[in-house]
């Protein structure tokens, strides 16, 4: 197995993309730590996976509190004696930070998304690094989306959160790789079974007449298959991308737009 005795934490386990990756990961012979804001949803992926025949443990850690993050990191290492993999998923509610015109968005709604993004991120990743300096080794991971490399209406400080998480993955591997430590992002676009899509979809459904089903034709005709990925194909990539076979990656964050966004 790809990740066969490997230590991974996802915080933002609970949702749609820390789920799917959890359990991509868990089956694949990791055996998961598993974080999120609200104990229930994480327990839930937990059991998912302990009932598949997987190791995971749930937890709940607000990955915006630093000292909630270490004091998780430290009981990880305690348990499992390493964190090979540290796997940011974290989000917010897209319902408070979409759907209003630049021109009419106030500065603290603006910057809310930019400063929980990257905070999380910066979090999970530094204080992950530090347990894996030791060891000269590990694979620190993120997820971003289209909007931090081409213009989209109504997102406010979605686009420019997104932005900055991959302008900071490079700034860690610059600094981390020459200590054996990877780090990789990855990029989709919408996917039918995450929340995101469908916030996306609710300011525009008025102005635009669309219906959720056009809504999601539209996304898909500017995909080069004509179709949009789907959650088992990001937790895919994402297996790869935490595996030994992905050793030569890191610093950059891998297109998962299907054709839609042009490297």
């Amino acid at each position: 197995m790809m990740l066969d005795d490997n230590v991974a934490v996802i915080h933002g386990a609970g949702g749609a993309i820390g789920g799917a990756v959890a359990r991509a990961f868990a089956a694949e012979g990791a055996r998961v730590f598993l974080a999120g804001r609200r104990l229930g949803p994480v327990a839930a992926v937990a059991d998912d996976i302990v009932s598949a025949g997987g190791s995971a443990e749930a937890a709940e850690v607000d990955a915006l509190d630093e000292e909630a993050v270490d004091r998780y990191l430290r009981s990880v290492t305690e348990r499992a004696g390493r964190v090979d993999i540290s796997f940011d998923a974290v989000g917010i509610p897209n319902a408070e930070i979409l759907g209003v015109p630049l021109l009419e968005l106030d500065a603290d709604r603006f910057a809310r998304p930019i400063a929980a993004y990257t905070r999380a991120y910066f979090l999970t990743a530094r204080l992950a690094a530090r347990r894996m300096v030791a060891r000269g080794s590990g694979v620190i991971m993120t997820v971003t989306a289209l909007h931090s490399r081409t213009g989209i209406p109504l997102v406010g400080g979605y686009g420019p959160a997104m932005a900055a998480k991959e302008a900071l993955t490079r700034d860690l591997s610059a600094e981390l790789a020459p200590l054996g430590i990877r780090v990789v992002g990855l990029r989709p676009q919408a996917m039918p079974e995450t929340r995101t899509i469908r916030e996306a979809f609710e300011p525009r459904a008025e102005a635009s007449g669309l219906t959720w089903e056009q809504w999601q034709e539209f996304l898909a005709s500017r995909t080069h298959p004509r179709r949009l990925m789907n959650l088992d194909e990001l937790a895919g990539a994402a297996v790869f991308l935490a595996s030994d076979r992905a050793s030569a990656l890191t610093g950059t964050t891998v297109n998962l737009t299907m054709g839609s966004l042009d490297d």
